[in-house]
């Protein structure tokens, strides 16, 4: 499956699910630790990229409520569901490596655990200088290892368990699949960015219990589709929820998550 098939898997049900069990636990923190990272750069007009539900979209309106906010996201179901959350912003729907923006527009373009999904990151990139102001910045992160997502790692083992033979493999190689930071430098150097900060976080993540997390990956991501493949999604949700409750522990439950945030100029 490469990125932008992933991407593209999102049906009309999976934003809300997403939305529901995955942004508290998971995405919220990192999403308001960017949030105020943006404070510090004062934009005026800011572009999101692969803007999801709307999660950093709702924190850059109430972080910077004098800017101009344009977000944007690939899917029609995430846009329609974004827009209806964070109606504060303008929504577009738009593809990160042929953005419909005109030269030189914004101060600031922010990305939110996005980039992993661009199958020609360069590209996009490349894209993302066109649309940069002189002195403009971009600001993004991207997950870290498996191992150091504990949330993650526990699905993963969960989904291997489930199905030994073919596991689904769409969170090793796509959200945890651009983790080398290195890479991520080559990458921006080729579109002509320099980095100006990289920085290491680790966040905690918290739920209500170990089985919330597992059907916020299971019927919320492109995992589902993954799943499905299968049959019996009900099998193997219940032995995914029962390896991460015993990996987790029972009630509420939380785990560190760690990702590289990245601070770019062109």
């Amino acid at each position: 499956m490469t990125g932008v098939d992933a991407d593209r898997r999102w049906s009309e049900s999976m934003p809300a699910v997403y939305e529901q069990y995955l942004v508290p636990a998971v995405f919220r923190p990192f999403a308001d630790d960017l949030a105020a990272r943006v404070v510090a750069l004062r934009p005026r007009r800011v572009l999101e990229l692969a803007a999801g539900t709307g999660v950093l979209t709702s924190g850059l309106l109430s972080a910077v409520p004098h800017a101009e906010v344009t977000a944007t996201d690939l899917n029609d179901t995430m846009v329609a569901f974004g827009a209806a959350r964070a109606p504060g912003a303008v929504w577009r729907q738009a593809d990160a490596q042929r953005l419909p923006f005109p030269d030189d527009v914004f101060d600031l373009v922010v990305c939110q655990f996005g980039v992993m999904f661009f199958p020609d990151r360069v590209a996009a990139y490349d894209e993302v200088r066109r649309v940069l102001a002189p002195g403009g910045r971009f600001l993004f992160n991207t997950w870290g290892p498996l191992a150091t997502h504990v949330f993650a790692a526990a699905l993963q083992a969960g989904l291997e368990r489930a199905l030994p033979v073919d596991p689904p493999r769409f969170i090793r190689t796509i959200p945890h699949g651009y983790a080398d930071r290195a890479v991520v430098a080559t990458d921006l150097a080729a579109a002509g960015f320099a980095v100006e900060e990289e920085r290491e976080i680790t966040l905690e993540g918290r739920a209500p219990s170990a089985a919330d997390v597992a059907l916020g990956f299971l019927a919320g991501t492109p995992v589902r589709a993954e799943v499905e493949k299968h049959g019996d999604v009900a099998a193997v949700q219940d032995t995914v929820t029962q390896q991460m409750t015993a990996r987790l522990g029972p009630g509420p439950v939380s785990a560190p998550m760690t990702a590289y945030v990245f601070l770019c100029s062109a």
